[in-house]
């Protein structure tokens, strides 16, 4: 039997394990028995439980039990868009003649496959405004890479050497390491007062290395869940120079329906399919980075892209002046065809939905916990909010204590200590998903901790009190990793 509910989560397997306990047995052999290896080769230090089978299934069905998902409970992390993924959409995906098509057979054959993704092209390509569409990374800073990538193959055909990329101060950290990993140098450009990029900070750095500036690389919303009031000059100012706009859109389910990104003034523009359109995010399933240019940088696009023939066939091309090839095949298939679903199943007017919503929601929340929490900005945000636990610091509270104690309530922590321009930030993204009664019940949790943090905020530092594991010595634990159990390991 296992032990009590309240010791379950810090169980191992190998605590349950009984000597000569087996969880199968096997037919007698029906060819020649071979001999084992010689016992020089084997290891006593690797042992294995051993249990019984409803052991093993009573074990990881209570474990699977205790993991937290968006199918059991309110997930508000911010820049990450924890989102309900409607399950027809994986309907669709496991079609058998979506699911079981193979890369690797003739085009004849697949061109079902590929007139979906020629469509999605198009799709994605009016959704940001831009000129044409390649399906080929497969994650969002996949994407990046090939936006910057692009970036310098096109500035390299104009003669130029422009070796340095702007990146703003709260910017996605996979920012600086794209532009770092490809090759550039990378120069941090500061936020205003009111979480903005700073105009005149951005026009020195042109007029010092505008020669030399081959990107900006701009998030819009940012990451500060606020939207850039002065995106067309910042465009104007980077071309006036010779620089491109590339955009991470991680967070376009702020602007679906509402803007097209292209019509601001970006060159390159990258979309999470696994955060705005569908697919299962974080550890629940892969991601997809389609990338959207201009018709400028369409010569650039990596390798495969799907083409529409004269005879209407549809064909794997390589555009002009390709940056090749990203990855094995021709992208992640399967999160195409989910956000294929998406797009179609909601229609223009789903979508200008999601984003009214997923606004709406954050704006919800900002309003509810101003009063609780400091609002580092104050003016009204997109998708998501960011708060700080300053307050609650000052009173010997700080912001990874709040975190645990949400737990004791029933709902997975924000995102914290992110963006990095704010003090002990709580970045809370409500998405389009979530009901009012939800955001109510998170909101009123997030309220009692802060009277909490007032009046016995020792209860608060000691959180989580009903979780199976309480707080891990997260130090240690980075320093010295206990990697494989030991018998008699303390």
């Amino acid at each position: 039997m296992l032990n009590p509910e309240d010791d379950f989560g810090a169980m191992l397997t190998f605590d349950l394990s009984r000597p000569g306990r087996i969880g199968t047995t096997l037919p007698p052999l029906d060819v020649p028995e071979a001999p084992l290896p010689s016992n020089e080769l084997l290891r006593d230090d690797l042992t294995l439980p051993e249990l019984s089978q409803m052991d093993v299934v009573r074990y990881f069905t209570q474990l699977s039990q205790r993991n937290f998902s968006i199918d059991t409970g309110f997930y508000p992390l911010g820049s990450c868009s924890m989102k309900y993924n409607p399950r027809v959409n994986e309907v669709a995906a496991r079609l058998p003649g979506l699911a079981d098509v193979h890369p690797m057979q003739p085009q004849e054959t697949s061109q079902g496959a590929l007139a979906l993704m020629h469509s999605l092209q198009g799709l994605l390509a009016e959704i940001t405004g831009m000129d044409d569409v390649s399906l080929a990374p497969d994650a969002g800073a996949h994407g990046e890479l090939a936006g910057i990538l692009i970036a310098s193959a096109y500035h390299n055909s104009n003669g130029g050497s422009r070796r340095r990329v702007l990146v703003p101060d709260s910017a996605h950290g996979t920012n600086p390491a794209t532009a770092a990993m490809a090759g550039f140098e990378v120069e941090s450009i500061p936020s205003n007062a009111d979480g903005n990029l700073d105009l005149d900070a951005l026009t020195a750095a042109l007029d010092a290395n505008g020669g030399s500036v081959a990107a900006l690389m701009l998030t819009l919303p940012s990451t500060l869940g606020l939207f850039e009031p002065r995106i067309e000059q910042i465009a104007e100012l980077l071309h006036n120079h010779g620089a491109l706009l590339y955009g991470d859109g991680a967070n376009m389910n702020a602007l679906l329906g509402r803007v097209k990104p292209g019509d601001l003034g970006f060159d390159v523009f990258h979309l999470n399919l696994h955060k705005t359109f569908s697919t299962p995010h974080g550890g629940g399933g892969p991601g997809a980075g389609p990338i959207a240019v201009k018709a400028h940088l369409a010569p650039f696009l990596p390798t495969p892209h799907v083409e529409k023939e004269d005879s209407g066939c549809y064909t794997l091309a390589t555009p002009e002046r390709s940056i090749g090839r990203l990855g094995l095949f021709h992208g992640n298939f399967g999160v195409l065809v989910r956000a294929y679903a998406y797009i179609f199943s909601l229609g223009a007017d789903g979508l200008r939905g999601i984003s009214e919503a997923a606004v709406l929601n954050a704006n919800y929340l900002l309003v509810r916990l101003r009063d609780a929490y400091r609002l580092p900005y104050d003016r009204s945000c997109m998708h998501e909010v960011v708060l700080s636990g300053s307050r609650q610091k000052a009173k010997g509270v700080k912001t990874l204590d709040i975190a645990k104690r949400l737990i004791d309530y029933g709902f997975h922590p924000p995102t914290i200590y992110f963006p990095l321009t704010v003090d002990e930030a709580m970045m809370i993204e409500p998405t389009e998903s979530e009901t009012k009664e939800t955001l109510d019940a998170f909101c009123d949790a997030m309220l009692a901790i802060a009277k909490e943090a007032e009046e016995t905020p020792d209860l608060v530092r000691e959180a989580p009190t009903r979780a199976p594991l309480r707080r891990l010595d997260e130090a240690t634990a980075a320093r010295k990793p206990v990697l494989r159990w030991k018998l008699g390991l303390e």
